[in-house]
């Protein structure tokens, strides 16, 4: 690309993609720094459609409260919570985010993107009855965590998830809650985050924007090249920065983009999908997430649960999620998506990937081929008495999970997010799925110090930084009695239950 870049398309910072991610970094760094030149394209005519939608993703404040698999049983018996501390404090920061944008008349109402539903774990058998008492003695030994509640009385289960233990008081069963849990419309967060830096930051967000490719140019800057697909018509932009947080399309774009840190990764897509409840009694009868174990050679991110959603203001009952097998990268994708991104540098992580897990592609063949009667089988394990007429399928959003190279296996397959990024953090690419929306903050603050190290350590973005963000450089184990005080503030602004 050696067209000519016009004066007026100089940028600090590009963003591609107009989802959660790109949003909230530009938010930030529009707070600490406003003089700081930040443009956004996303493809899509709306923002907020792809991952971010709010039926594309399970709206769940991911805090690691109810979600089994941050809490691996190490191979002694022990209990492992260093992840779930991780999300947990991750999370926390997100919502410490927010409520600054609350206090600062940014964000007028919070109830139209956050609501108080409580998290609970629920597992049968002995053995799983076991490791969540085992887990719940761990986690509670610590501040975050001392809230949770365990019971194994099928009275008190009742209380908290009433569908659920319809039927089968009889049967062994336990559960925890945590009533701090979170539902999240990443969506509305999202869209609002944008008005905000179009109406009051002056950032322009170009929708239906392609980002063709990125070049470095001869300036030490990046060239990017987008296409309107509206006219057709081709403009060039030049960054100092560039951030690539297009959910499952960062692949593809930073492939093409001339780093070498990009070699060896490759995309393992999933699709996924809910059974979505039609039935407003039964919707009203289920308040809270309640997560369960993950079946036998199963994806993290396939572990099942049924979630109060909160969608177009209204309460909403989901279940699943369901994988699917898929080519796509996105939901507008194309099936060619997969195919064209196996290069020379990464087929040997994908064949590695592919050999070393047999299981999971079984897995997924399995659920390919599912139908109606065996998902509503699936759900009966959740809720006895559910009525296949009560329910019905909904497609969500499309998971792009990271392969990396590994010495060992050839590839490996990780569950999680990764900022992949130059030498210099000039340019910066977010790969990867859950917990994704939910750490936002906490992962631009990763790319902030990655691409703006220098502005970091001086004295002005670090007392924006702690004011919009109390606990964004500490930690909350230590500074325990902060971190309580810092949390009610939260709450309060967020206008979420109080602790009790």
């Amino acid at each position: 690309m050696n067209q000519k870049v016009l004066e007026e398309n100089n940028y600090d910072l590009i963003c591609v993609g107009g989802g959660i991610m790109s949003a909230t970094l530009t938010l930030m760094l529009k707070l600490v720094d406003p003089k700081l030149k930040i443009i956004i394209f996303e493809k899509l005519g709306e923002v907020a459609k792809e991952s971010s939608g709010a039926w594309n993703n399970a709206g769940t404040g991911h805090s690691a409260l109810c979600e089994l698999n941050y809490t691996p049983e190490k191979p002694d018996g022990s209990i492992d919570i260093s992840k779930a501390i991780e999300i947990f404090s991750q999370f926390e920061t997100s919502k410490q985010f927010w409520a600054y944008l609350v206090e600062q008349n940014l964000v007028k109402d919070p109830k139209k993107f956050i609501h108080s539903v409580p998290h609970h774990s629920w597992v049968t058998g002995n053995d799983n009855i076991e490791f969540l008492k085992k887990r719940f003695k761990a986690l509670t030994q610590t501040a975050m965590f001392e809230e949770m509640k365990f019971s194994e009385d099928p009275k008190k289960l009742k209380e908290w998830f009433p569908l659920i233990v319809e039927g089968r008081e009889n049967e062994k069963m336990a559960g925890t809650r945590m009533e701090i849990g979170t539902e999240v419309n990443f969506e509305e967060i999202t869209q609002q985050y944008i008005k905000i830096l179009e109406e009051q930051f002056d950032v322009p967000v170009l929708r239906n924007t392609h980002v063709l490719d990125v070049d470095p140019d001869e300036n030490l800057e990046w060239t990017v090249e987008a296409q309107n697909l509206d006219t057709g018509e081709v403009t060039y932009y030049d960054a100092e920065h560039v951030f690539i947080g297009a959910g499952g399309g960062a692949l593809p774009l930073l492939q093409k983009v001339e780093i070498e840190e990009k070699d060896g990764y490759g995309g393992f897509p999933v699709d996924g999908q809910w059974l979505v409840c039609k039935n407003r009694e039964v919707i009203e009868k289920h308040l809270g997430k309640v997560y369960s174990k993950a079946g036998p050679d199963a994806p993290p991110m396939s572990t099942p649960h049924l979630d109060t959603r909160y969608i177009n203001g209204k309460q909403e009952l989901l279940f699943g999620p369901f994988a699917g097998f898929t080519t796509k990268f996105l939901k507008e994708g194309s099936k060619l998506d997969l195919p064209l991104s196996i290069n020379k540098d990464n087929i040997s992580s994908m064949w590695g990937v592919f050999w070393h897990n047999l299981p999971l592609t079984q897995y997924l063949m399995k659920q390919v081929t599912m139908d109606h009667s065996d998902r509503m089988d699936d759900l009966r394990k959740f809720i006895k008495d559910a009525k296949a007429e009560d329910w019905e399928l909904k497609v969500a959003g499309k998971r792009v999970q990271i392969i990396k190279k590994d010495e060992e296996q050839g590839g490996v397959l990780e569950f999680g997010t990764d900022v992949v990024h130059s030498k210099d953090g000039s340019i910066t690419a977010l790969l990867g799925a859950s917990p994704g929306a939910s750490v936002a903050v906490s992962i631009m603050l990763e790319v902030i110090n990655t691409a703006f190290p220098e502005q970091v350590k001086s004295n002005e973005w670090q007392q924006k930084l702690s004011k919009m963000i109390p606990f964004w450089n500490k930690n909350i184990e230590g500074n325990e009695a902060e971190f309580k005080k810092v949390q009610a503030n939260s709450s309060e602004k967020l206008e979420l239950d109080v602790l009790h």
